[in-house]
């Protein structure tokens, strides 16, 4: 993915469409068939117990190793919209029932970016789509994120262990690092988080306000005056800032992606929510549509 606001990018991403095939950090993909962490790559439904490949550690992260990130989709244009479509068998990764994915990319006419996530499955399984995209609204990923200030329309967030499995519980942000119902530098209280979770900054999901289609996160950047609106059906969202970064990379422009140069508003279910009925449920009956809508609007200084 590449985006581009008055000729500067707001993205991280590669210039050679071939260096997504190699091993990168989720770097603007689909993730799924389940966003996120599953613990111990393992979940009962209907009384059957399924196992996945634990690819992040002793856990399950982002649908393995060889999850939709990983994939090949057939790619459609449409006016202003790109559909993508793959077929996931039955089995694939070890999840249940044969899964037919889209996700749709869509312009709209004030160039509010619309990504549209739908899947349907052929027998009962659990299903959680997020787009995974790293913003840096400075310059697509040459600087830190760190003075990047954030509003998030969540009074709760998830608390995590040290491999990031939520503990089940869900504890209000107010008094915390995680406290973004005002506007606050993502560096501001950074090291406090990752005190907390031993996560190397933030990795949490929040749980956000009301449902249906909704603005759930501001995103300024106070140096070009740049602002990201987020809008979302989807209940949560995971934070993720940078932390695993290592230099390694080199993106647009020739920017060098450290620790703390990118910033993800993952929109998503619940991670582990499969082995979690307290949380919201990400179960999928054949003959049911998933739907989940995102859409991202840059404002940029008048």
């Amino acid at each position: 993915m590449r985006l581009r606001v008055a000729g500067a990018d707001v993205v991280l991403g590669f210039p050679d469409p071939a260096r997504y095939d190699a091993a990168h950090p989720y770097l603007g993909v689909i993730a799924g068939r389940f966003a996120n962490r599953i613990a111990h790559g393992r979940f009962e439904l209907d009384g059957r117990r399924y196992a996945l490949p634990c690819n992040d550690g002793a856990h399950h992260l982002h649908g393995g190793a060889d999850g939709f990130a990983r994939r090949l989709s057939r790619a459609e244009r449409d006016g202003n919209a790109v559909r993508f479509r793959l077929t996931s068998p039955d089995g694939d990764q070890g999840y249940p029932g044969a899964l037919a994915v889209e996700a749709v990319y869509s312009l709209s006419d004030d160039d509010a970016l619309r990504v549209d996530l739908r899947a349907r499955s052929e027998r009962a399984t659990v299903v959680s789509l997020a787009s995974h995209v790293y913003w840096n609204l400075r310059d697509g990923g040459g600087t830190s994120i760190l003075d990047h200030e954030l509003t998030l329309e969540a009074d709760e967030y998830l608390p995590v262990d040290a491999q990031g499995i939520p503990t089940g519980e869900i504890r209000p942000v107010r008094g915390t690092s995680f406290d973004f119902t005002r506007p606050a530098p993502i560096g501001e209280r950074i090291a406090e988080a990752e005190r907390a979770a031993l996560r190397g900054g933030y990795d949490h999901c929040f749980v956000l306000r009301g449902s249906g289609l909704r603005h759930v996160a501001r995103v300024f950047e106070p140096s070009s005056g740049r602002a990201l609106e987020v809008e979302t059906t989807q209940p949560g969202l995971q934070l993720y800032s940078g932390n695993f970064l290592d230099g390694s990379l080199t993106g647009h422009g020739g920017a060098t992606y450290r620790r703390f140069h990118g910033l993800c508003l993952e929109t998503q279910d619940f991670p582990d929510a499969p082995n979690r009925p307290q949380f919201p449920s990400t179960r999928l009956e054949p003959g049911t549509e998933y739907l989940r809508t995102t859409i991202y609007r840059i404002v940029s200084p008048s």
